[in-house]
């Protein structure tokens, strides 16, 4: 696959060689005069012969951030500025893009890019990461994977949901800024939930884990960066997500009820639901999916008085319905 990059490369220069190799752009060009502004795209022979020269000359700008910054500099809505107030822009890391190649670390050898093209002709591209880039998930990523190849939170990547989804860094991380807003407590559920609506709605009913409040984040739970597990959760199982933080319920127990072991998820909804104690449905109903008295879960568990339908219908007397170590416990009442 061409994302791939050695951990020794530190330069795009490097990789954009073999990536303009096997990989088609497109760019569209903007030639203006006094009168009119004619749009004209390059052919993917034209834009590949284009890039592939200019990365391999490698002509990087001797005077680093201050070349972009002629045009780049704030006043336009092409600001450049806002890199040097976050990580990203610590001119004093040496490990970082700024202590290295400056923007060019990022965005390529500036060639001829910060020069007034002639009349008819086009400005030299760079490689750019915003919606209107040429450059498809995987390309962006590979810039960003220069650096963040060594993590071990982010080993997992390739073959994870996000990655085996097209989703590119840029689509979550902002660097431009101070502090990227997925990185904050107050701001990573809007970031997520921009994408995951359906989780959005449940967090909104009635019974659901506080992310709403920002007491919790997504991350919390979830591992977007390195898992190959269902949902990407950090743990193995959803059992083991959820005994993280519910350790009380956790076993071995004397008396143990099957679908405690198996798996949370067959009676609580993990985001939200209508039902306390973010219960998929109410009891007794719940309940009357394995328990019925004739043996069918569409068949209603009643007796003369009906007092197994009233109230918290089962739990009234199965309180201890997680389980149960009372010597006489196996109907989960003590």
């Amino acid at each position: 696959m061409n994302h791939l990059i050695s951990s020794n490369q530190k330069t795009v220069g490097l990789w954009a060689v073999a990536l303009l190799m096997t990989t088609a752009f497109s760019f569209s060009t903007v030639a203006k005069d006094a009168k009119t502004t004619v749009v004209k795209t390059l052919s993917n022979a034209q834009q590949i012969e284009l890039l592939t020269k200019k990365f391999k000359k490698g002509k990087y700008s001797k005077k680093g951030a201050d070349s972009c910054l002629k045009c780049h500099d704030g006043e336009s809505d092409r600001d450049g500025t806002q890199i040097f107030v976050g990580r990203h822009g610590a001119l004093a890391d040496a490990s970082g893009p700024m202590g290295q190649l400056q923007c060019e670390s990022c965005h390529g050898p500036v060639g001829k890019h910060d020069k007034r093209p002639r009349k008819g002709k086009q400005r030299e591209p760079m490689l750019s990461f915003d919606k209107n880039s040429a450059l498809n998930a995987e390309q962006k990523n590979s810039v960003c994977l220069t650096c963040h190849d060594n993590d071990h939170t982010r080993m997992g990547w390739l073959g994870s949901e996000h990655e085996s989804n097209d989703i590119a860094c840029v689509d979550c991380h902002i660097l431009h800024v101070e502090k990227d807003p997925i990185l904050s407590k107050v701001q990573q559920n809007d970031v997520c939930t921009s994408c995951h609506t359906k989780q959005k709605i449940e967090l909104h009913k009635r019974s659901s884990h506080p992310l709403k409040f920002d007491r919790q984040v997504c991350t919390d739970c979830h591992n977007p960066h390195d898992s190959t597990n269902d949902a990407s959760l950090k743990a193995d199982s959803i059992n083991e997500n959820c005994l993280s933080c519910h350790s009380e319920k956790q076993g071995p127990k004397l008396w143990e009820h099957e679908p405690v072991i198996e798996d949370c998820s067959i009676c609580h909804a993990p985001h939200g639901a209508n039902n306390a104690m973010l219960l998929k449905k109410r009891v007794p109903q719940l309940c009357q999916e394995c328990h019925s008295s004739v043996g069918h879960s569409s068949a209603a568990y009643v007796n003369a008085n009906g007092n197994k339908v009233q109230g918290k219908s089962c739990l009234n007397c199965h309180s201890k319905i997680h389980g149960s170590n009372s010597p006489d416990g196996n109907l989960f009442q003590h």
